[in-house]
């Protein structure tokens, strides 16, 4: 589901794999040089959301950019009150320089956003023909994460796979007839995602894609951390990270024609087609309409920010 981080990052990579599970680092993004592999997209937000995407510029200008060190800060505005008739509020979507197929992808994040109305994503490629995972999505501080897979017709999951999270609704991963919800897959841990995911220190998100399979993991602040995720280094060995958070084999689903070389995005937008969906958003316990929230309550998105210690990619 195109929406915010729901978030997304990539390096073009193409595999060489030493052996099953096993991958060599390509790339290790940290602070400056996290920001430098990534272009900001100033384009209208595909969701729908009462958001401007802006540029890096403008981020820079306006304080909504900073690099501490190895950690990159990515927020949006909370000191403007919005005109009704206006730009939505202000915010970023980045994307990765280069694309990857076969990879592993590992996320340490301190900090992602929070607040009634957010929407944070991780996207990827030419939607829908090439595919989409979701590896971090949720909306209006609704924990747990929920990891999602958006494809063409002819691509489904089988209800039973080895892995700890739970199926959400359809099985059918195709977005014409699920409304775009995909095939999604909750994690099962409720500190995965919003306030209690940063109340406990943040955590890591990994993902493995491979012609066979998809697979994501979390691991809170504070858990059993595979060691080659804690400590980054020259290789990393998936056999030994246990039983995923989300699972898509290709029994039912032949990835590689249903997926293409992916792009990383991070963006963070505001209410769309899914945060600002009124039956959504009412159950959440937010106020008032999404639009008119965001709109009149700046300060309500202090805490509507990422920051990233690392990305780190192997091949």
């Amino acid at each position: 589901m195109v929406g915010p981080f729901a978030t997304s990052v990539v390096v073009a990579i193409f595999a060489n794999i030493v052996s099953a599970g096993t991958y060599q680092s390509t790339s290790n993004l940290v602070g400056q040089g996290l920001l430098d592999a990534f272009y900001w997209q100033t384009i209208s937000d595909p969701s729908n959301g009462r958001v401007n995407y802006v540029s890096e510029s403008t981020a820079q200008s306006s304080g909504l950019v900073s690099v501490s060190g190895n950690q990159v800060t990515l927020r949006a505005d909370s000191t403007s009150y919005l005109d009704p008739s206006g730009p939505g509020r202000n915010s970023f979507r980045l994307e990765s320089n280069n694309q990857y197929t076969t990879h592993v992808a590992v996320f340490d994040i301190a900090h992602m956003p929070e607040g009634c109305g957010t929407w944070p994503a991780e996207v990827g490629a030419n939607w829908p023909s090439q595919g989409e995972v979701d590896i971090v999505e949720g909306v209006d501080n609704q924990s747990p994460n929920l990891s999602s897979l958006h494809t063409s017709s002819g691509c489904s999951m089988p209800q039973s796979r080895s892995m700890t999270g739970t199926p959400k609704g359809s099985l059918n991963c195709d977005v014409y007839a699920t409304s775009n919800t995909g095939c999604g897959v909750y994690t099962n841990d409720q500190k995965s995602f919003g306030p209690s995911f940063n109340g406990n220190g943040g955590g890591w998100y990994a993902i493995e894609r491979s012609s066979s399979f998809i697979k994501i993991w979390f691991w809170e602040r504070g858990s059993s951390v595979p060691g080659d995720v804690r400590n980054p280094g020259p290789s990393v060995n998936t056999n030994n990270w246990g039983t995923p958070a989300a699972y898509y084999p290709n029994t039912d689903c032949d990835l590689s024609s249903h997926l293409g070389p992916h792009n990383i995005i991070i963006n963070l937008t505001f209410c769309g087609d899914w945060a600002g969906d009124s039956g959504v958003y009412s159950s959440s316990g937010c106020p008032s309409t999404c639009v008119d929230y965001v709109n009149d309550n700046p300060s309500a998105f202090d805490n509507a920010y990422f920051t990233f210690n690392s990305i780190n990619i192997y091949q």
